[in-house]
């Protein structure tokens, strides 16, 4: 007889798994319903469960119910496919437009609910905004999160919300749900956000976003200015850079 113990295996990521698995199945998004019969999971510990993946991005839903595999998920799984090194795409665009624009530009990565600085250039000038790789900032007050909670949607606008209350920085920052979601929504179908002062008074930015070969943001792109200073002549220049960053990235153009 042998000794050997089977694995130990954790439940809920088991189930997890599964649900996954039951989604992928689908072209088109499925309801709780069908994923509690594929799964054979009680709809009550499915819809908990999707609760945890959709607060991590591992899948979305929309405002009929039904759920489909996430942004996040999806750029995960694509990570191995690729040697693309980011920061050194996105670096040489960056120091470019510090040189000609004369302004710090930051290069920002989404986790969870904050964008990190990810890489920096900053001009050889007495006075510009300084953001230190590594630090953090919430999703609300920054224009590249602005964005990314922009083409999430409404409801991931909601659940934002829900999650952090919208802490203010300052008396510019959207701590109103109904005020942050009409920005988002309207900077994501332009194109570009702007931080009015909303993070650190006297500091004003613009953001972009970078995609990849999955056609989904990965990073975002942004001018960060005293706010007497900044200029949206720039826009043009900060979006024409994020899309030679993408398409270096494998991003194909809509028409192209």
């Amino acid at each position: 007889m042998s000794d050997t113990k089977p694995a130990s295996r954790i439940q809920v990521i088991d189930r997890a798994a599964q649900i996954l698995d039951a989604i992928s199945r689908y072209s088109q998004p499925v309801t709780l319903k069908v994923l509690s019969a594929e799964t054979g999971l009680h709809p009550s510990t499915a819809h908990r469960i999707l609760h945890s993946l959709i607060d991590n991005r591992f899948v979305d839903r929309n405002s009929n119910g039904e759920y489909w595999l996430g942004n996040r998920l999806l750029q995960l799984t694509n990570k191995r496919h690729t040697d693309v090194d980011l920061r050194a795409v996105a670096l040489p665009y960056m120091e470019q437009l510090r040189d000609k624009l004369g302004e710090s530009i930051n290069l920002t990565i989404r986790e969870g609910d904050v964008v990190i600085y990810f890489e920096r250039a900053i001009p050889n000038r007495m006075m510009h905004v300084h953001q230190l790789v590594g630090s953090r900032a919430p999703l609300h007050v920054t224009g590249v999160g602005k964005l990314m909670l922009g083409i999430s949607g409404e409801h991931e606008i909601i659940r934002y919300a829900e999650r952090t209350n919208l802490p203010s920085y300052t008396q510019n920052t959207f701590s109103s749900l109904p005020t942050l979601t009409e920005e988002c929504l309207q900077s994501a179908s332009r194109g570009y956000a702007l931080d009015n002062e909303e993070a650190e008074i006297g500091v004003g930015c613009i953001g972009v976003l970078i995609y990849d070969q999955t056609q989904l943001p990965v990073a975002g792109l942004s001018i960060s200015a005293p706010i007497e200073r900044r200029n949206l002549e720039w826009v043009n220049e900060l979006i024409e850079a994020a899309l030679s960053i993408s398409t270096q990235l494998g991003f194909k153009k809509a028409g192209l």
